[in-house]
C-alpha cells in the first residue's frame, strides 16, 4: 500500500499541532518525526517530551526517525512517549539486532535506516526482523535536498531481496521526494514516502498531498 507520511522537520515548529492537524485532514497516512542529536547529523531537532506532548493531537501513527548516536539508550523513553515505529540507523546502532528487538518489545514496528553511501548487505542478516527499511535518498541533517537519482539501483536492489526472501517489509524513502519525482521513485520499489518542503512550504497543503498520492494510485 502506498503511503505519505509528512516530514515535520520542514513544518513551522511554533504551531506543530495545528501543522499536523492539516496534513491530517488532507490524507496523509503518517506522521514522519525527525529526531537529531547534533552529533549523527549536525542539527538538533526535538525529544521525547515534545513527541508526548503532540500525541494528544492525531491518531495517526508517529514515524519516529532516529537520527542520533546510539539509538538504544533512548528506545524506551520515545516508546513510551507515543511512537508507533521507531528507526535507527544502521551506522548508529553497533548491537543493531538488539536494538532492533529493544524496539519490538515494546510492541512497536521496527525500521532501520541507511544513509546513501551504506550498502544493503549490511542489514541482510537482520531484514526477517524489521518491518519496514527506510533509505534516505539525501544525506540526512538537512530539509530541502535535492533527490539522489543514483539512489534507484539501491532501492531496486532491497525490493528485489525482499521478494527473494518472501518477506512483507515496507521500504520507505526519504529526502528530495516532490509531486515531479515520486512516481518514478515508487517504481523503483519504494511504497512509503515521507515528504516535507513539497508538502509543508506549498501554497495549499492538501492539494500538495492529494497530488503526491494520485502520482502513486
Amino acid at each position: 500500500m502506498k503511503k505519505i507520511a509528512p516530514s515535520l522537520l520542514s513544518a513551522d515548529f511554533s504551531r506543530l499541532d495545528e501543522q499536523i492537524k492539516k496534513v491530517e485532514n488532507a490524507g496523509a497516512d503518517l506522521i514522519h518525526l525527525d529526531i537529531m542529536d547534533g552529533m549523527f547529523v549536525p542539527n538538533i531537532t526535538m525529544g521525547p517530551p515534545v513527541i508526548k506532548s503532540l500525541r494528544k493531537t492525531t491518531d495517526l501513527p508517529f514515524d519516529v526517525h532516529l537520527m542520533i548516536k546510539e539509538p538504544e539508550r533512548y528506545i524506551k523513553d520515545f516508546a513510551e512517549a507515543g511512537a508507533d515505529i521507531i528507526t535507527v540507523h544502521q551506522e548508529a546502532s553497533i548491537h543493531l539486532h538488539r536494538t532492533i528487538q529493544q524496539i519490538k518489545s515494546y510492541g512497536l514496528k521496527a525500521c532501520v535506516a541507511l544513509n546513501p553511501a551504506t550498502p544493503i548487505e549490511t542489514i541482510k542478516h537482520v531484514l526477517k526482523d524489521l518491518d519496514m527499511v527506510l533509505i534516505m535518498t539525501v544525506n540526512p541533517g538537512f530539509g530541502g535536498q535535492s533527490l539522489i537519482e543514483s539512489l534507484e539501483s539501491k532501492v531496486k536492489q532491497l525490493r528485489n531481496l525482499i521478494k527473494e526472501e518472501n518477506l512483507n517489509i515496507d521500504i520507505q524513502v526519504d529526502g528530495g521526494i516532490k509531486e515531479n519525482n515520486i512516481k518514478r521513485v515508487c517504481n523503483w520499489g519504494a511504497n512509503i514516502f515521507v515528504a516535507g518542503s513539497a508538502i509543508f512550504k506549498a501554497e495549499d497543503i492538501n492539494l500538495a498531498i492529494e497530488n503526491l498520492k494520485n502520482e502513486v494510485k
